[in-house]
């Protein structure tokens, strides 16, 4: 049985190969080769790689990708997409372009709104605390102004601070909410600062208010912490066109198209386990781009769907209506993104995926990752009321079952052409792979 080791961290990158490949590995030399083939051929920026995270061994590549034809406010966009599964480029590309000739996207930031908190824990007089809050309140604003300087120089800095009593749903519990406004920046680091600031006033004034009794003097600061639900850090995309010019040629009429996309809309949104799919459909689309632009994945799916649940059950991110004889499909969603500091400042492929968007604001980038999430559920939802998701799907991952099975290069051109005109279930396509090497 592998011991536990003291000071992984203190290893050189080779003693740490070498420890993981002997403990964990079947084969530490083969084992140690793949590590290794992942590496940069540029030391230096292999050196900025391992500096990213901590007690790095090699990078984990996933494929970057394109998908063009994006019209968003009538501006074109290539939008760069970081993720590993078939079929999720090539859905919003064909979205891309069927929207091109029918107006495109329209994409508007509704708030910027970021959200922090401090929890607090608090036995005493609640009026007391109040009359302290508003005592202390101005000193919160001064004591983080070193904090907030840079940012209010370019229009940023705290929006609100308000005491809010939550001891309905825990005893005793209290807590600051506090927003912010950090523009380009996605503000972490800063909102943390700040709050961890503002605790710290808190409990240093608590200590000095006359008024407090011994007992409240001790107020508890449980933790000072962003909070990742930005329900007011808004965006909102939509699609629109007369019905008539919904001709997507799947042997349906644009009539029942359209009834049929409303109605899988509807039924996302009353059934929970449909929309959990539904709406994972659209992170395909919104995380593929956050990857690629350098933000925090993790946040935005976490904070996406709890507004997801945010009437008390979880429903569908998309809205889709037909009115007057226009179609019209919309998402909105929180978004809390950066374009400036993070990895967007080190990070090559990052520098370059901003490049490529014409190097946006964090609200133009708000716009374009919205609209590759709707564009995304667009081209799910067409595939699932006309042919099936499956016939699109497994043909784009066609060539993911080719290279298990190891077919040749001659092999691939040989059984891509064959399942353009055939069902590519993975059975047929074994089977159709077994039969040509017999052959």
């Amino acid at each position: 049985m592998t011991k536990p080791i003291e000071g992984f961290s203190k290893l050189t990158k080779a003693e740490k190969l070498d420890w993981i490949t002997a403990n964990f590995t079947d084969n530490p030399e083969a084992a140690k080769e793949v590590l290794r083939r992942y590496w940069h051929p540029d030391k230096k920026v292999q050196h900025l790689h391992d500096e990213f995270i901590e007690n790095t061994l090699t990078n984990y590549y996933l494929p970057f990708g394109i998908s063009p034809n994006f019209l968003i406010n009538d501006t074109l966009y290539a939008i760069p997409m970081a993720i590993e599964e078939s079929s999720v480029i090539a859905a919003a590309s064909k979205a891309a372009k069927f929207w091109l000739t029918r107006g495109g996207f329209k994409a508007t930031v509704i708030g910027t709104e970021k959200i922090g908190q401090v929890h607090l824990m608090y036995s005493g007089n609640k009026e007391r605390l109040k009359n302290f809050f508003e005592e202390i309140q101005p000193r919160l604003y001064a004591d983080a102004a070193s904090i907030t300087k840079n940012m209010e120089k370019r229009g940023g800095g705290i929006t609100a601070i308000a005491l809010r009593d939550k001891t309905n749903i825990l005893e005793n519990y209290y807590q600051l909410h506090c927003t912010f406004e950090t523009l380009d920046a996605m503000g972490a680091n800063f909102i943390n600062s700040c709050l961890e600031q503002f605790a710290a006033t808190l409990k240093d004034g608590a200590q000095q208010y006359s008024t407090f009794t011994e007992t409240e003097k001790n107020l508890e600061v449980v933790m000072a912490i962003l909070s990742n639900y930005v329900p007011n850090c808004l965006v909102r995309a939509e699609v629109s066109c007369p019905i008539d010019q919904l001709n997507v040629g799947e042997k349906i009429s644009s009539e029942d198209f359209a009834k049929k996309m409303v109605r899988a809309v509807e039924i996302a949104k009353v059934e929970p386990h449909r929309a959990v799919t539904h709406n994972k459909g659209i992170m395909n689309g919104i995380d593929a781009v956050i990857l690629a632009t350098g933000n925090d994945f993790r946040a935005v799916e976490a904070g996406i769907h709890a507004y997801a649940a945010k009437d008390g059950q979880y429903s569908s991110l998309t809205h889709a209506e037909v009115e007057n004889g226009i179609f019209r499909f919309w998402i909105e969603v929180p978004l809390a993104l950066g374009t400036v500091g993070g990895l967007t400042s080190l990070h090559p492929l990052v520098k370059l995926a901003l490049e490529i968007l014409g190097k946006p604001s964090a609200e133009t980038l708000m716009q374009i990752v919205a609209v590759a999430g709707l564009a995304q559920n667009f081209a799910a939802l067409r595939s699932l009321v006309t042919t099936g998701i499956q016939e699109g799907h497994m043909k784009m991952h066609l060539l993911n079952i080719l290279n298990q099975l190891g077919a040749t290069e001659d092999e691939k051109v040989t059984l891509t052409e064959h399942f353009k005109k055939n069902a590519a279930t993975h059975s047929a396509v074994v089977t159709a792979f077994k039969k040509l090497r017999t052959s």
